[in-house]
């Protein structure tokens, strides 16, 4: 693989991001499991299925499930059931203990080499929370490949139903999300990212389950109805000789609730073999509180807004962990990866589930064949 080509894989696939979703052309399969566990208790198992078909010489067809198995309360963001800290607040929730959610998706992939266009949808089930989503990404090849711009939409369409006979204020819960990319390959073996992103939410963004007890009346937590957030990102792949890459990247985010919040990621892989590449990563995450949070036990029954989330108070986290890539012969390709995350001492987690800090592990293994 020439290096230019290598740089640009490796950039799309630690980011995940809308420049290069699915522009390599293969009839592939993969198979996969995630867990999660933390320290109040909640684990998550998550088998994951993908599959990737040729459609002639210039369209894809791709189509994903995933599962998840739930115990105990669960945090949950998006379509990623593991990470759990605020940077993407605006579209986490929780759910019901023991509950098991069902989220497949489907998208087409349309690359005649100078530009990559993907569409699809998704959907997710689960006992209190239906999700649908429609996304479209178009990516553009300039300068002899050399640079990609790109603009990718998504837009859900969510609704709660909870579990007992609470009637909410709302019950649907949409986000839309825009993001415009480009990449530029600064020298063969340094490329470089940047990203902004427009997330606008609107609908009931709190918990129905959340709630705190003013004057022996139960006030359940209540967020405003909308929320407009701006992200800004660097990321940045070096290859530091022949068995050695670095990826980094700085994200900055701000929305109308006051929340600030800024994460730095950095990772070292090491080719061990021909065959075998592992390395170390780590991941740094501080935001600001929300505008309309107060310490715990300070509410009063005047107040129109009630978090009893961590997520909308000042804290801080970071994670580190182990990438493993195992490439087998033939082009099948087996990866792993476990973290550990940690967030600092919080009164509303003490609050709430029992703990000073969260702490998890999760785990990733997936085995990626060519059929």
């Amino acid at each position: 693989m020439q290096i230019k080509q290598m740089i640009m894989l490796i950039l799309s696939l630690i980011f995940l991001d809308v420049t290069s979703f699915a522009s390599d052309l293969k009839d592939k399969m993969s198979f996969g499991i995630n867990t999660y566990n933390d320290n109040a208790d909640v684990q998550v198992y998550s088998p994951t299925f993908a599959l990737y078909k040729k459609l002639g010489s210039q369209w894809l067809l791709g189509v994903k499930m995933r599962i998840d198995a739930v115990t105990a309360a669960s945090i949950k963001n998006g379509s990623d059931a593991t990470h759990v800290d605020a940077v993407t607040a605006a579209s986490s929730k929780e759910s019901i203990a023991d509950d098991i959610r069902y989220a497949p998706t489907a998208m087409l992939t349309y690359d005649d080499g100078d530009n990559t266009l993907t569409f699809g949808a998704y959907y997710s089930t689960e006992a209190d929370y239906i999700g649908k989503a429609v996304f479209v990404n178009y990516v553009k090849q300039l300068n002899e490949q050399n640079t990609a711009v790109g603009i990718g939409f998504s837009q859900s369409f969510d609704k709660w139903e909870p579990v007992f006979a609470r009637e909410l204020p709302k019950d649907n819960r949409d986000e839309t999300k825009i993001d415009f990319s480009i990449n530029q390959l600064i020298t063969p073996e340094f490329s470089m990212q940047a990203v902004y992103s427009y997330m606008y939410s609107a609908g009931f963004l709190s918990s129905p389950y959340h709630f705190t007890l003013q004057d022996n009346i139960a006030k359940y937590e209540n967020y405003p109805d909308t929320r407009t957030g701006h992200a800004f990102a660097l990321k940045g792949v070096s290859l530091l000789s022949k068995d050695n890459a670095m990826n980094f990247s700085y994200r900055y985010y701000m929305d109308d609730w006051d929340i600030k919040s800024h994460t730095a990621n950095v990772e070292f892989l090491h080719d061990i073999s021909h065959n075998i590449t592992s390395g170390l990563r780590l991941r740094y995450y501080t935001q600001t509180a929300s505008n309309f949070v107060k310490p715990v036990g300070s509410y009063t029954l005047n107040d129109k807004y009630y978090a009893i989330d961590y997520r909308m108070s000042a804290f801080d986290s970071y994670t580190i962990g182990i990438p493993f890539i195992y490439r087998m012969k033939g082009g099948d390709k087996l990866t792993a990866s476990i973290d550990y995350y940690k967030t600092s001492s919080n009164a509303y987690l003490k609050n709430w589930y029992n703990v000073d800090s969260l702490q998890s592990v999760f785990t990733t293994l997936t085995y990626e064949f060519d059929y």
